[in-house]
């Protein structure tokens, strides 16, 4: 026979336990929720790590064959070293969870290229600024062009969280009309891609970002600047400790005046300030229709260097033209002289395949020259630079660069006093005397347009042979 207060007592047994589990989940939700000790320098050095918060992107950091990149990444790691602590870095594709991120502390630093805005303000705190960028709406080249708000047409989509709705949002108080979609879902290059495809008709993007893709998206064009120039800084929370903040306008203060900053700066956007939108499509309709016929002896012959690199060079010289000529006697693939091709042992400059391990090997002996404390990638710019105008002339700039104050073995530095070798006050007192200058540094930029393009290209077309297998882990230590 069933007995009722045995059934009661279950209850109430099942009750309690339900009572019980449901206190165990709001701790651990509250717990969880709980924001973390707020970041400060004597914690950071306590631990021996610093979190530093950033987005994947080719501005900020992404991951290379050889290690990792970005001009906000390298800006880190220089910063964990001043401080003599690891850095470790926490990335993201969304701007939103890396300011949850902060606020929890779970990060210390927010490295991504972020915006002084008058709303971020309010709720974190910067260092000082170390790069101005201004905001640009894009459209395809051939559509209308807008060249105001009150032209906008079509769908705008922008990047969730990002300072572009904030700007946005102050436009719509003057232009009723405006209107706009804001995703999570797709980064920069992606949003490029629908302008390109005409899923969407108008983006936004800042101008560092927008010089970094067009070598990739030549067919994107500019509309108008849709705010004035803005102050890029780290951020920090709100709560955060003022010895981190010291700590940060100190090392600001530093790269600012020692170079570090005008380096990164140079290697990451001083080769894509100019852009030739008929140059950089008639390169990827080359690379499309030329290079695969001599892209196995750019391979063969590139030894240690990316074979990537010498075709870029090869381009540069010749279109990749193999009886391709000069006014001044250069010849071939690679334009070699006929008193070079002697000396790397070339019998015929017009032979393809001859005129390419030519070149390589004459390469080869540039980087060899450049004295070993130069590191790459500047290395490899002071040889393009003597490929182009010669060694001598390459060390009389690099001794004028040490006569100002300069760093002579720093490319930014030196390409700025390349073109006083075309001067006479500066020329008459050098080794090699006269030399134009200008050259060496259009043709090391001009090699560096087309090797990223073609590095980009080259990556692309390797995604699409191989599934992707991608495990992202949530942090990664350097």
């Amino acid at each position: 026979m069933h007995n009722p207060l045995s059934t009661l007592q279950e209850n109430s047994l099942s009750k309690t336990l339900r009572l019980f589990f449901f206190i165990l989940v709001l701790i651990s939700l509250f717990s969880c929720g709980q924001k973390d000790e707020p970041a400060s320098l004597s914690r950071v050095l306590e631990r021996g790590v610093i979190h530093v918060g950033t987005l994947y992107g080719p501005t900020n950091y992404y991951v290379k064959a050889d290690g990792y990149a970005g001009f906000e990444y390298e800006l880190a790691k220089k910063y964990a070293d001043s401080i003599n602590v690891e850095l470790r870095i926490v990335p993201s594709y969304s701007l939103d969870e890396l300011f949850v991120k902060l606020n929890r502390g779970e990060v210390d630093v927010l490295a991504a290229g972020l915006s002084v805005t008058d709303k971020r303000l309010k709720r974190f705190r910067f260092a000082p600024s170390y790069e101005t960028v201004s905001q640009k709406l894009v459209y395809k080249q051939g559509k209308k062009r807008p060249r105001k708000v009150a032209d906008l047409t079509g769908s705008l989509l922008v990047t969730a969280g990002s300072s572009y709705v904030e700007n946005l949002e102050e436009l719509k108080l003057r232009n009723q009309h405006l209107t706009w979609q804001e995703t999570a879902d797709f980064d920069n290059e992606e949003l490029l891609g629908k302008v390109l495809s005409e899923e969407i008709d108008y983006t936004i993007i800042d101008s560092n970002s927008l010089a970094v893709n067009r070598r990739y998206f030549p067919e994107i064009s500019i509309g108008f600047t849709i705010k004035k120039p803005e102050q890029l800084a780290w951020v920090v929370s709100k709560n955060a400790k003022d010895d981190i903040l010291a700590s940060l306008v100190e090392f600001f203060g530093q790269v600012h005046h020692d170079g570090t900053l005008l380096a990164l700066d140079e290697k990451y956007y001083g080769h894509i300030e100019s852009f030739d939108y008929v140059d950089t499509r008639t390169f990827i309709k080359a690379v499309e229709k030329k290079l695969p016929k001599y892209q196995h002896l750019f391979e063969k012959y590139a030894q240690d260097i990316d074979w990537r690199l010498l075709a870029a060079i090869s381009y540069q010289e010749s279109h990749w033209r193999p009886h391709a000529r000069s006014h001044t006697g250069v010849r071939g693939m690679m334009m070699l002289t006929l008193a070079t091709a002697k000396q790397m042992g070339i019998k015929s400059r017009l032979d393809t395949e001859e005129s390419i391990r030519g070149g390589a090997k004459y390469f080869k002996r540039m980087i060899d020259k450049i004295p070993d404390r130069i590191p790459r990638p500047d290395r490899i710019w002071f040889a393009l630079a003597s490929y182009n105008v010669g060694f001598g002339h390459l060390n009389d700039a690099r001794i004028i660069t040490q006569r100002q104050g300069g760093d002579p073995d720093r490319w930014v530095e030196v390409k700025s006093r390349l073109p006083l070798l075309q001067q006479k006050k500066y020329y008459k007192n050098t080794k090699y005397g006269y030399a134009r200058g200008e050259e060496p540094v259009r043709y090391v930029e001009n090699i560096r347009r087309y090797y990223d393009t073609l590095t980009w290209l080259d990556n692309k077309a390797k995604e699409l042979e191989i599934p992707e297998q991608v495990i992202v882990p949530e942090q990664i230590s350097e």
